[in-house]
């Protein structure tokens, strides 16, 4: 059976390559108003590629931002259904000199296929969508499929969780299946059992009403760039914890049996951080470096802002300064509640000399995946026949923050089975696919749909 579905990926490969190129040439970039139509255009192809995989009906529907596109397989009303969820929208391509191809045109390289959303998620998601038509087309689909793709995932997924809320009963079904996360490396499959949450905000300091002269009134006037400084630095102390009051209350400590599972990880901190081309590595006191960076809340400055910035010299002090910040939060962590705390917190420190504006922007909540559901020991199966050995279990950093909601809305888990590497530059220039993963992914999910229970 497993050589039917290589033979299957073999004879298709063209076919597959062309209908995930179709996509990527579509720059569907969520954030940039000027793209709505392209938006538009790549939710409808989605549309048609789905019915030509086999879905019975699939259709665009609105949401309070960008459409989203809906599909179903139902193979019998007694059956179970699973639900996949990917997202069309990506990132901006910025900065385009940084490209050795073209973004939006799609060139295989090495192996690799490299174009903006070739991984991040246009690659994985048609990796669900091959798995799907190969079940289908064997006659091999035991239980009900659903699909929804969004539009917005990459601006923090803002129409998605009233649309699951309007939808519930549309959206019904008994597991969610998502391919939107990475693996360790491509000799060591691994399986996603948490994501951190994320709040993020913008700060304003403002100090005179306009910019002043630096030499006719600088040591008389506070200069809002230093006062936004000083206020960010003091979010965090020497030990690297956040100082916010009651910001650890819902921080829970790792168990030891997934102490024991993270030491299972194999990592090699010089490499790492000669991979990113650091000296030394820094945070929170007392936890190893995975901890830090998967199952601990962090603070970061996402980028600020204020006075001159352009050629040369100006002697200003200015009016205001800006700051984007934002936290990576843990399971049990309500998104809503730190962006009010911090944003208290924030307001408390402000001293009388300036105005403090935070202004919340997005956020979402962290997740954790049972390993002992069917549904995962069903993912597991389908990584260990695609990859050749059991995927390990991990926690990662990022955030997905439609996952949290699937499960306080529709009442369901997720699986995390995806297929990406660290060196596959989501996000980046350059951002790529392998091949061979793609066609594994294909195998690894199609064992899933094999092998699920519920």
């Amino acid at each position: 059976m497993e050589k039917k579905v290589e033979e299957y990926i073999r004879a298709n490969e063209a076919r597959f390559l062309e209908e995930w190129f179709s996509l990527i040439r579509i720059p569907s970039v969520s954030s940039d108003p000027a793209r709505k139509a392209d938006m538009e255009a790549c939710a409808e192809r989605w549309r048609t590629l789905l019915l030509e995989a086999g879905a019975d009906e699939a259709r665009l529907m609105p949401s309070a931002g960008h459409p989203l596109v809906y599909a179903e397989k139902r193979v019998s009303p007694d059956a179970p259904t699973v639900l996949v969820y990917g997202h069309y929208d990506v990132m901006p391509a910025d900065p385009l000199e940084l490209w050795v191809s073209a973004p939006f045109e799609p060139e295989v390289r090495d192996g690799k296929v490299y174009a903006r959303g070739a991984d991040d998620d246009k690659g994985q998601s048609m990796i669900q969508l091959k798995a799907f038509e190969y079940m289908v087309r064997s006659g091999e689909l035991r239980h009900n499929v659903k699909f929804i793709l969004e539009g917005e995932e990459e601006i923090g997924s803002p129409s998605l969780a009233a649309f699951l809320q309007k939808h519930r009963e549309l959206l019904a079904c008994d597991i969610v299946l998502v391919s939107d996360t990475s693996m360790l490396a491509p000799d060591l499959p691994s399986l996603t059992t948490g994501l951190r949450g994320l709040a993020y905000w913008e700060v304003e300091v403002t100090g005179p009403n306009r910019d002043l002269h630096s030499g006719h009134f600088g040591g008389a006037v506070a200069n809002p760039i230093n006062v936004l400084c000083d206020l960010l630095a003091r979010m965090t102390d020497a030990d690297g914890r956040i100082t916010v009051p009651g910001f650890y209350d819902e921080v829970e400590e790792l168990s030891d049996e997934e102490r024991k599972m993270l030491e299972q990880i194999p990592f090699d901190e010089e490499r790492y951080k000669a991979s990113i081309g650091v000296k030394a590595l820094k945070g929170e006191k007392g936890y190893t470096t995975i901890e830090r960076n998967s199952c601990r809340p962090s603070f970061d400055v996402c980028g600020i802002w204020g006075g001159y910035t352009g050629q040369g010299a100006k002697t200003v002090l200015p009016s205001k300064a800006y700051a984007k910040v934002s936290c990576r939060l843990v399971p049990h962590q309500s998104h809503e509640k730190i962006a009010q705390m911090v944003a208290d917190y924030l307001l408390s420190l402000a001293p009388d000399y300036v105005q403090v504006k935070v202004t919340p922007l997005h956020g979402g909540d962290g997740y954790v995946c049972p390993v002992n559901l069917p549904a995962y020991r069903a993912a597991e199966a389908g990584f260990a026949k695609a990859f050749g050995r059991k995927p390990l279990a991990v926690r990662r950093g990022g955030s997905i923050p439609i996952v949290n909601d699937f499960e306080r809305i529709l009442g369901v888990k997720t699986i995390l089975m995806g297929f990406g590497l660290e060196s596959n530059a989501i996000h980046s220039p350059n951002e790529n696919f392998p091949l061979d993963m793609f066609c594994r992914g294909i195998e690894a999910v199609v064992e899933f749909h094999r092998q699920v229970k519920f």
